[in-house]
């Protein structure tokens, strides 16, 4: 039964695309802002501190789905540098830098697939639909 039960928890297949986007940006959020939490602490010097801003910031930026590219870039540049000068207050994972690796991974994923339907970029901005013309046969490989 608590098989059938967590198979239910993670099945996705009834979440529409804008939902797994919003998710997977809620979920890069949420990481940058707690890499962001562990360095803003009062005995961090000035570089830990303008990594965790940074960090903290991109991940709200990505949270909110506001100014998404920006918030990309920025979050990647945190991660850079968080992996160059290490939080010195916190070691939240043993493995630190394979963490690192694949939250710059899903926060390029992000910056490929765009902020999605539920963000404030939608909003402001427009959603934006690319139409890939068919070739006057049919075949879209011409």
């Amino acid at each position: 039964m608590r098989a059938e039960h967590a198979a239910a928890i993670l099945d996705l297949s009834g979440w529409t695309a804008r939902r797994r986007i919003a998710a997977l940006r809620a979920a890069i959020g949420g990481s940058l802002l707690v890499l962001g939490g562990t360095h803003l602490v009062p005995q961090a010097g000035g570089w830990s501190l303008a990594i965790g801003l940074v960090a903290a910031v991109s991940g709200a930026s990505l949270l909110i789905g506001f100014l998404t590219p920006l918030g990309v870039l920025a979050g990647l540049v945190a991660i850079g540098l968080a992996l160059v000068w290490p939080s010195p207050a916190c070691r939240a994972l043993p493995n630190g830098k394979l963490a690192a690796l694949l939250l710059a991974v899903f926060t390029a994923a992000v910056a490929l697939l765009g902020p999605g339907a539920i963000s404030l970029d939608a909003r402001l901005f427009g959603r934006r639909e690319i139409n890939i013309p068919r070739a006057r046969n049919g075949d879209p490989e011409e």
